[in-house]
């Protein structure tokens, strides 16, 4: 079982994808003008802006052309939500969205426009600017987040400890839509109440200062999200794949771990934090109706996963 997961984390072409813009990263952290007012930037789900005794939260996606050609109203309530999401993965609270649209036909941007109003609903963040491309030659749709948070609290994703507990909070409360089996719908047929109340988590730990740092799950999975996070804060880990509990509604569809690692997995996180506060922090999942569980640690071995089933242990790889 630890080959094969391992050859499926190597394999997962959403990792691959990761790792491919690094130099594009190491070019921006290198010749970018750098500011005082920056507080965060490159490898944070939110990058943040000194003001005052707060910080100005923003992030920015890109969805997928395909997606958006296939399912213009998803990939609208995506647009939201991925912006979303990594605002509150910080601990942050979001302010507004901002929407880059292009399309090729009415019928489309009519569509990408009532996902994106749906997502603005249910998350309750109006959408206040953007840019408009009708009559296009090709269908694109990216977005921007901001937000804001007290910087005392700020919840990052490059300070994980050696020895820290690894964290995995998931909402088991979800289905699978047809546009794709990796994908773990969790908010769409859900209340606004239902869908903050779960990430209001994330705002209790952060205020709590209970974790040492964060990461949404991405589309590049569990283990891609947590590639990332141990990059950034150049430490390692150790995942016990015993520990990775999967939603009874996947089991039940066949889903087994390696498929379900490589899910994106929406209203998810991973978190790494202290052994003293990690009961804590669990605690705080469940009262807001998300499943956690504790499924490895940080080590000191730079960029280097490892997965074990309890008994052994395999170097996967170094991101």
């Amino acid at each position: 079982m630890l080959k094969k997961i391992a050859t499926s984390i190597r394999e997962n072409k959403n990792i691959i994808e990761k790792r491919k813009i690094d130099p594009l990263i190491q070019l921006i952290q290198s010749k970018s003008y750098k500011s005082s007012r920056v507080f965060s930037d490159i490898g944070e789900d939110s990058a943040s802006i000194l003001d005052n005794e707060n910080l100005i939260l923003m992030t920015t996606d890109r969805i997928k052309t395909e997606y958006v050609l296939n399912n213009p109203f998803g990939a609208g309530f995506s647009s939201i939500l991925v912006g979303i999401d990594d605002i509150y993965c910080c601990g942050g609270t979001p302010l507004a969205a901002s929407l880059i649209v292009s399309f090729k036909n009415k019928q489309i941007g009519e569509k990408i426009f009532e996902g994106a109003m749906e997502g603005s609903q249910k998350f309750r963040v109006p959408i206040v600017r953007g840019h408009t491309n009708p009559n296009s030659n090709y269908n694109e749709l990216s977005s921007t987040m901001i937000g804001e948070i007290k910087r005392s609290d700020y919840l990052s994703a490059k300070n994980a400890k050696y020895n820290d507990d690894i964290i995995l909070a998931v909402d088991f409360l979800g289905k699978i839509p047809n546009v794709s089996k990796y994908y773990w719908n969790t908010v769409t047929f859900k209340q606004s109440e239902e869908v903050l109340l779960r990430r209001r988590s994330m705002n209790i730990i952060a205020q709590q200062h209970l974790a040492n740092s964060a990461k949404d799950i991405s589309n590049a999975g569990i283990f891609g999200t947590i590639l990332q996070l141990i990059k950034y804060s150049n430490v390692g880990a150790i995942i016990n794949i015993n520990k990775i509990i999967i939603p009874p509604f996947l089991v039940k569809n066949g889903y087994d771990l390696e498929t379900y690692t490589k899910m994106y997995l929406t209203t998810s996180y991973i978190l790494s934090a202290p052994e003293d506060k990690s009961t804590e922090i669990l605690k705080i999942f469940d009262k807001h109706s998300m499943t956690a569980s504790i499924i490895g640690k940080i080590i000191k071995d730079e960029h280097l996963l490892k997965i074990s089933d309890g008994k052994e242990s395999l170097n996967v790889l170094k991101f």
